[in-house]
């Protein structure tokens, strides 16, 4: 019979069964109480808590000796909140705690793109049975203990999805070369801007939004502000207006033609593209490049983690990509389109392609219609 301590307000709760040497334990991140599903042979230690940030304040008061050998996840799967726990684990400890999925919490769908992104170790079944999980525990730790060369081997096999590193350093290098020559040499045009947007319209200069972009990463997007500070709060008024359809229910992105949430400058800004400079700050950073996938606000990046839309997240996020010079400025466009254009970037991207693409971007700046 486990016994069970609650500790910190319920933030974290032990189950402890008869503790031998030898056998790993778990932190289960869970929002039910798992005792009644534990097995009686059981021998460990087991700690749950209820989500991700109560996982990241129970570890930290961990000494490094006593840290878990699996963390064990049976929520709803939430891509973004999951990839940012992942890098969370991998800056804070080395090798990182493997971490594992229980399939009954699963869609099939997920599971396939959990497996795609490699956001996950393993999965498992709901049963916890002592012996089984304890050789999972060790082996996965190996595993990653090895990671280094396990990362090189298997970049070789999965060269269409995983750019060489040959071309990440020139793409980066590109990337830092360009965007801070263009913050220099455009910093008037970026004052000038930014005062005229405080002239015109209430509110902040720059817009900063939360944004998913290369592997789900969410960062702070930066764009010159071109619509009320409420816009927000106009969405549902104008859904009937979206310029974006789907075949399979409720439309992916959201945009209207003449919006009338765009201020007296602000339509001036998105047709010259100059909304988007403040983003060469963003490509400094390493949040995007310049060439790329568009990163996506939350609740769109939400609504494509199934596997047939996620792949467009293998890209980095860009200012200007395959989707910008093929359709910008187009309102006959679905969704599919716009994802297919962004998935057909990820597979085949190059250091070529990405010239071709950055060429074409002038011609393509001018739109024609306020969208």
């Amino acid at each position: 019979m486990a016994l069970i301590n609650s500790v910190n307000n319920a933030d974290f709760i032990d189950y402890t069964l008869c503790e031998e040497p030898g056998y790993a334990s778990f932190l289960f991140i869970s929002d039910e109480n798992i005792n009644h599903r534990l097995q009686d042979n059981y021998y460990g230690t087991i700690s749950s808590v209820f989500d991700f940030e109560a996982a990241k304040l129970y570890l930290k008061k961990l000494p490094l000796n006593d840290l878990p050998g699996l963390i064990i996840i049976n929520i709803s799967l939430n891509i973004l909140d999951l990839n940012s726990f992942r890098i969370w684990l991998s800056e804070n400890f080395a090798p990182p705690i493997p971490i594992v999925y229980e399939e009954c919490s699963l869609k099939p769908s997920e599971l396939k793109v959990l497996f795609q992104l490699k956001l996950i170790d393993d999965v498992i079944k709901n049963d916890y049975d002592s012996i089984l999980l304890n050789n999972k525990a060790t082996f996965l730790n190996q595993l990653l203990s090895f990671a280094p060369q396990a990362a090189i081997k298997h970049n070789k096999l999965s060269e269409k999805i995983i750019e060489p590193l040959k071309i990440l350093f020139f793409k980066r290098l590109f990337d830092v070369i360009i965007s801070l020559s263009l913050i220099i040499l455009l910093s008037p045009l970026f004052l000038l801007l930014g005062l005229i947007v405080k002239l015109t319209s209430k509110g902040p200069a720059i817009y900063r939004s939360k944004r998913a972009g290369e592997g789900f990463k969410v960062f702070d997007f930066y764009k010159f502000r071109t619509m009320d500070i409420d816009a927000e709060n106009k969405v549902q008024a104008l859904i009937s207006q979206n310029l974006y359809t789907s075949s399979e229910g409720d439309p992916l992105f959201f945009k209207v033609s003449n919006d009338p949430r765009i201020t007296k400058i602000g339509g001036f800004l998105r047709n010259t593209s100059l909304d988007e400079l403040p983003q060469l700050f963003n490509v400094l950073k390493g949040d995007m490049s310049i060439v790329g996938n568009r990163p996506l606000p939350l609740y769109e990046a939400n609504s494509l983690t199934t596997s047939e839309w996620a792949e467009r997240f293998m890209a980095p996020a860009g200012i200007t990509g395959l989707w910008q010079i093929s359709k910008r400025g187009k309102a006959d466009m679905s969704n599919e389109e716009r994802i297919l254009l962004d998935i057909d970037y990820a597979r085949n991207r190059s250091i070529r392609g990405d010239f071709k693409i950055l060429f074409s971007t002038p011609s393509a700046l001018i739109q024609k219609q306020n969208h």
